[in-house]
């Protein structure tokens, strides 16, 4: 099969008329449609139906075209892959990823990435949102992967949303806020926490929920500078709180962990895609992000 002939039918397919095919492609009708036939000759199929309207794909036709056009995206990725290798600078692409996100998101689409890529190197950074936006600013990350928060509106970066995730207050089951009764935000007070460090969007999210009900800033007694789900077993008998996700919840079922019910307490946030702003992105790394896009909407779906 010759490409020009692929590129041809998919011209005619995605604008329904030859002549308007031959001109985007810049070749003449006659050569456009030889080349039509001669695809048909050895699919041995009838792709298009001429209507008064244009050219139709058949039901052949239309199979036929679904799968081309991936076939299609991939052999460009794949030239412009062994283009780039050819440089040297296709064999590594740089990852951001929470700490949360890091087991349950994006180690899964990881390894699916060099399964289909073997050769490929992957350097990734595990931190929180006040280091990697920093380092994806500089260039020293190809994209992040984190809540978004303030960062994310930023002129100098590009978002895209993966999908939902919550925030809660938690404790060990048999903390005093977990007796039964109706909890209101004043009974906070006397409680103490564990949270990440002041730069991580969480801890200033919970910081400004203080704020905006009239409160001190939360007592911190256990700071750490990464996640805190590693330490989660601490809150086992002490009346120390802290803020974990859903994400973190499921991964720790059946652990002793207890959400305080408490809606002020609960953030709504999107977990996403930070890349700086009409930056190039190599073949390698869009196609872990298409990954990930996969894994964010097979989440979803399960939701």
């Amino acid at each position: 099969m010759r490409l020009e002939d692929l590129d041809y039918f998919l011209a005619v397919a995605r604008l329904g008329h030859v002549g308007r095919a031959a001109d985007s492609i810049g070749i003449s009708q006659p050569a456009l449609t030889k080349g039509i036939r001669r695809l048909e000759d050895e699919l041995k199929l009838q792709l298009f139906v001429r209507t008064p309207k244009g050219m139709e794909l058949t039901i052949p036709g239309r199979a036929f075209y679904q799968r081309s056009v991936q076939a299609r995206r991939e052999l460009d990725d794949a030239m412009q892959e062994a283009g780039d290798l050819h440089r040297g600078s296709i064999g590594q692409l740089r990852a951001g990823v929470t700490p949360l996100l890091a087991e349950p998101f994006f180690n899964p689409a990881c390894i699916e990435l060099l399964s289909q890529r073997p050769a490929a190197k992957v350097q990734v950074m595990v931190s929180l949102n006040d280091a990697l936006i920093p380092a994806l600013r500089q260039g020293d990350l190809d994209f992040a992967i984190s809540s978004l928060f303030e960062s994310a509106t930023a002129a100098e970066f590009d978002c895209e949303p993966l999908f939902a995730d919550r925030l809660y207050a938690a404790a060990w089951p048999g903390h005093p806020l977990l007796s039964g009764r109706k909890v209101r935000f004043a009974d906070l007070a006397p409680y103490k926490w564990m949270l990440p460090g002041p730069q991580a969007a969480s801890r200033r999210w919970l910081e400004t929920r203080f704020e905006q009900h009239g409160s001190p800033p939360p007592e911190v007694t256990i700071e750490s500078n990464a996640s805190v789900s590693n330490l989660l077993s601490i809150l086992h008998g002490t009346d120390l709180l802290t803020l974990v996700s859903e994400m973190t919840l499921s991964a720790h079922a059946g652990h002793d962990l207890a959400i305080v019910p408490l809606e002020d307490l609960t953030w709504h946030r999107q977990i996403g895609v930070l890349t700086r702003r009409n930056s190039y992105q190599s073949p390698l790394t869009e196609r872990l992000l298409e990954i990930l896009r996969q894994h964010a909407q097979r989440r979803a779906q399960v939701k």
